[in-house]
C-alpha cells in the first residue's frame, strides 16, 4: 500500500509497471474506488506505468474537515503527479473523473500529452439534481438511494446476473457520506465547458451505450469540445464499462496509445 499526504490529505494510490514506461493515469467515478480499473489493467498492452488513485473521500483516502471543491480534486491529481515526477501522461477519467483530467489538462497542460474522457461531460447535470442527491446522502444515506445510482451504472444483464454485482453494490454503499456529498458538491459547482473548448490534446472519448449517467449524447458533445477528438460507443455496458466490457475498453485504449505513439 502506498500514501502520500499533501496539505494534512493523505491520498492511497498504486503504481504499476516499470518506471521507465508511458505513463498513463486512471481516475475514477463517484463512489468508487480505484479497483473499477482492476478488469482492464490486464488487457493493456506491457510496459506502461499506470498510475491509479483514491480520490477524496473515496476508498482510502481520507476526507477533509473543511469545504472543497472540483479545484481541490484537479489540484491533488496534480501534487500527485508532480510528487512521482510523471510527465507527458495520458490521463484517463471516468464521471467525475473524466472532469478531473479535463481541469487537469486546461491548468497544467505540460503534463499533458493525450486525453481519455469516459462515460463524462464539461457539465453534468442541474444544481438542483446535486442538490437533492447531497440531500439524501446526508440523510438517508447511500444505500437509500443505492439501486437507482447501480441502474445507471449497470445494464440490467450485469445486475442480475454478475456475480460481482454485490461487491460493486458494497463499494457504493460504504463510501462515506460525507465524501460522497463532498464530491456532489464539487460536480454541481463545475462547468468546464469554455476551458475544455480550449483544449488541444488529442482526445478520445468513450461511453456505455446503455450509460443511464451520462448518456452518450452528453459525452459525444463534450468529445466535439475538442478538436480531432475521437467518440466511440461501448455495447452492452452503462455508466461504468471497465467493469462490464473490459475488453472492448482496454482494446479502444490500446488503439488510441498506439495512435498517438504512446506504446
Amino acid at each position: 500500500m502506498r500514501a502520500v499526504t499533501f496539505g494534512g490529505v493523505t491520498h492511497h494510490f498504486r503504481v504499476d509497471g516499470p518506471d521507465d514506461g508511458p505513463v498513463v493515469v486512471f481516475s475514477n467515478s463517484l463512489g468508487t474506488d480505484f479497483r473499477i480499473w482492476d478488469p482492464v489493467l490486464p488487457r493493456l498492452p506491457g510496459g506502461l506505468r499506470i498510475l491509479r488513485y483514491d480520490k477524496r473521500g473515496h476508498g482510502l483516502s481520507d476526507l477533509p474537515q473543511t469545504s472543497w471543491g472540483m479545484a481541490d480534486l484537479v489540484g491533488d491529481a496534480a501534487q500527485l503527479i508532480d510528487h512521482l515526477g510523471l510527465r507527458d501522461i495520458v490521463f484517463c477519467g471516468l464521471s467525475v473523473g473524466g472532469m478531473i483530467a479535463q481541469g487537469l489538462a486546461a491548468e497544467r497542460p505540460e503534463l499533458i500529452k493525450a486525453l481519455i474522457l469516459c462515460d463524462t461531460g464539461a457539465k453534468l447535470g442541474a444544481p438542483e439534481m446535486w442538490e437533492d442527491r447531497i440531500a439524501a446522502t446526508l440523510g438517508p444515506g447511500i444505500a437509500s438511494m443505492a439501486d437507482a445510482v447501480l441502474e445507471r451504472w449497470f445494464t440490467p444483464e450485469f445486475r442480475s446476473g454478475h456475480p460481482a454485482f454485490p461487491a460493486y453494490r458494497n463499494m457504493l454503499t460504504r463510501t462515506t457520506a460525507s465524501g460522497y456529498a463532498g464530491v456532489c458538491a464539487a460536480i454541481r459547482d463545475t462547468d468546464l465547458m469554455e476551458s475544455t473548448s480550449r483544449l488541444s490534446v488529442p482526445c478520445l472519448a468513450v461511453c456505455g451505450d446503455q450509460d443511464g449517467a451520462t448518456p452518450p449524447d452528453l459525452v459525444r458533445e463534450t468529445a466535439a469540445l475538442i478538436p480531432g477528438s475521437r467518440f466511440e460507443l461501448i455495447n452492452g455496458a452503462g455508466h461504468i464499462p471497465t467493469v462490464e466490457q473490459p475488453e472492448q475498453f482496454a482494446r479502444l485504449i490500446s488503439e488510441f496509445l498506439s495512435q498517438i505513439g504512446h506504446i
